[in-house]
């Protein structure tokens, strides 16, 4: 199902339920229910993963933290991964969680932190290559689609969309985050392996559609050949104009019809995607010498060129306040969009996923701009601030972005804010959500999300490693 569509937030009635049920957290003696599946029950077990687990348990004063951590760090692995071997290699089909569906980019972002513990569990190790080969699956199937089902012969409920929907897609939404984040997991594995054995003539056919796509959408002589409409009652669930979208000047920039929170763009230029993509062809091209594998990349390169170009020249915004920082959207026209939401790539996240911007003044001013006022999706209220976005709709915070501004802080007292609002928005379940309303974190929507889970993991143990002082209290 669409994830709007599934969302239901907890009702007032639910959310008592709830704190009835782990009242004991608050208890006196600091004890805290067991939410974790118990082992028989797990989909995946890494001893890996459990290792850091004890430890951070056993090191860390704030117990509530602890608590959280074991709970979300390995949801992705306990709930949402489907491990077999195919055809003589590892296959991994990871769910989002309450939707039983693969998402390139969510499947990518929540195995991703467990990379550094691959050289410790080959088992571990084995299951995150069988990411990579069911991604290069995915993406060989259709490049332009989102989400993907395991069963090639699964129709979906969008199977009406107008669009070139096929069995076995879950959805056909265009996002150019989509074909970015399995090159980030593969560089991400062959630099904590060092092994380039995922990177086989399959793997390398897809990552020619990648290239091919991206140069289809940037739209430099017509519009291509995706387009996509769907009858809906969201205006951010479908593309005006016939399925293509408002039009741009072709600058060298790839349109990307939806965000990555599978909301339609309002202008085709997103340009924390832009960024992501030139950033993951430079990491495709080092793959590419890697593998030793035949590639064009001289093709690499000028698609490379175009992008940077388009960037330099349409991807900033002077503002009286702020100064230059990144738009959200632009057209290649003149017109743009100021705001930024929650999912990843998001102007917020770009140090994250592109180190060499913690040091770019414009993205300096860029972060201060998309946690201010300013911003028309960043919400503060009784519950906490953060970044929302349309998908849920006003006034809703989401997780990922408080997760989000931790891992791109240097701060303490910065960094020890987004630990407090985090550690208070679990509503008693010992999960992140996908939402909560600013003034009642009781108040949230998708109890399971995986990628919210993982990534709080990531950003906890990074902490642990780096600022261990910050945990207890």
């Amino acid at each position: 199902m669409n994830r709007r569509r599934f969302v239901k937030q907890t009702s007032l009635a639910t959310t008592a339920i709830l704190l009835s049920r782990y009242a004991n957290v608050w208890g006196e003696d600091k004890t805290f229910p067991i939410v974790r599946p118990a082992e028989g029950d797990r989909n995946f077990t890494s001893k890996a993963v459990e290792r850091v687990i004890a430890e951070v348990k056993k090191n860390i004063g704030n117990k509530e933290l602890a608590w959280l951590f074991e709970n979300c760090f390995p949801n992705t692995l306990d709930t949402t991964v489907d491990f077999s071997i195919i055809d003589g290699k590892p296959d991994t089909y990871v769910i989002t969680g309450d939707i039983d569906a693969m998402w390139l980019r969510d499947s990518s972002a929540q195995v991703w932190p467990y990379l550094p513990l691959c050289k410790e569990d080959e088992e571990l190790k084995q299951m995150i290559k069988g990411v990579i080969n069911r991604q290069t699956k995915c993406i060989l199937k259709d490049p332009y689609a989102n989400a993907f089902y395991k069963n090639e012969h699964k129709k979906s409920p969008w199977h009406t969309d107008d669009t070139k929907m096929q069995r076995g897609i879950h959805e056909r939404k265009w996002e150019i985050d989509s074909l970015c984040y399995p090159i980030r997991l593969a560089h991400g594995y062959w630099k904590e392996t060092g092994d380039t054995s995922p990177f086989d003539a399959q793997w390398v056919a897809a990552m020619a559609l990648v290239i091919k796509t991206f140069k289809e959408q940037q739209r430099l002589e017509n519009k291509g050949p995706y387009s996509f409409m769907r009858k809906t009652e969201f205006a951010t669930d479908s593309v005006p104009l016939g399925g293509y979208g408002y039009p741009v000047r072709p600058n060298g920039l790839i349109c990307s019809m939806f965000r990555p929170s599978d909301d339609a763009t309002i202008y085709p230029y997103l340009v924390p995607s832009n960024y992501f993509a030139f950033a993951s062809l430079e990491q495709l091209t080092t793959l590419i010498s890697e593998s030793k594998q035949t590639f064009d990349t001289d093709g690499v390169s000028a698609l490379m060129k175009q992008i940077a170009t388009g960037l330099a020249n349409d991807s900033k915004i002077k503002l009286e306040k702020f100064g230059e920082i990144f738009a959200y959207e632009v057209n290649g026209y003149g017109s743009y969009n100021l705001m930024d939401e929650a999912n990843v790539p998001s102007l917020l996240s770009l140090s994250y996923l592109i180190p060499a911007m913690k040091s770019d003044e414009t993205y300096k001013r860029t972060r201060k701009f998309v946690l201010s006022k300013e911003n028309p999706f960043f919400f503060k209220g009784k519950a906490g601030e953060g970044i929302g976005g349309p998908h849920i709709g006003m006034d809703n915070i989401w997780p990922l972005s408080i997760t989000m501004r931790g891992l791109t802080s240097t701060d303490d007292t910065e960094i020890k804010m987004c630990l407090d609002m985090l550690q208070k928005s679990h509503a008693g379940t010992g999960f992140m959500h996908e939402s909560f309303h600013k003034d009642n974190a009781s108040v949230f929507t998708r109890p399971w999300f995986a990628w919210a889970n993982t990534l709080f993991g990531e950003f906890l143990w990074k902490v642990y490693k780096e600022r261990p002082h910050l945990l207890n209290s």
